[in-house]
């Protein structure tokens, strides 16, 4: 009897520590998705940060293209506002568009072209689209080993009975799927 006790103690001391060690490693996955959904969010702010100067820039030398830079502002704006991975790609996919007519304009005005000022926000622009294109990726990645732990045998049914729900993508809609083509 004594030895049939110690196997079963020696049994549920396992099976505690294996739902322990299935748990926690949930927690830190989604933890992980959570974080680099924050760093996407950090770099789409500073993206929109730098709107504005570029708008204000553009201004003084395109002062007949206030359609295209309202359209700029207007697609900050709606993703600045925007909540959740889907909603954001869709509102960040307008803003990419919207850049593009902008640094279009500058072929129009050799003036604006040159000017250091554009030329500085431009950079910084690009420098960001290439942060926020490492953050998706992260993001994706992240989340693709979270939904596929909680999905997978046994850590199912710690996910399940402490409800860890599956987390969507950031995924690019239409033509942003495509590099974004800008001349100069």
């Amino acid at each position: 009897m004594g030895t049939v006790l110690i196997v079963l103690v020696v049994i549920a001391v396992v099976a505690g520590l294996v739902f322990a060690l299935m748990y926690n490693g949930l927690v830190k996955l989604r933890n992980k998705v959570e974080n680099a959904w924050a760093q996407i969010d950090v770099q789409l702010k500073r993206r929109h940060d730098l709107i504005p100067n570029l708008v204000e820039t553009v201004k003084g030398y395109a002062t007949h293209e206030k359609e295209t830079l309202e359209r700029v502002v207007q697609a900050r704006n709606m993703a600045a506002a925007a909540t959740g991975p889907q909603e954001q790609a869709q509102a960040e996919n307008m803003v990419s568009g919207a850049l593009k007519s902008i640094f279009a304009l500058s072929e129009a005005y050799p003036d604006l072209k040159a000017n250091q000022n554009f030329l500085n926000l431009q950079e910084e622009l690009t420098s960001s689209e290439d942060r926020i294109s490492y953050a998706r990726q992260f993001y994706n990645d992240t989340v693709n080993r979270y939904n596929t732990k909680i999905q997978t045998f046994p850590s199912v049914f710690v996910a399940g009975m402490f409800r860890f729900n599956q987390r969507e993508y950031f995924e690019a809609e239409g033509d942003a799927r495509g590099p974004v083509q800008v001349s100069f």
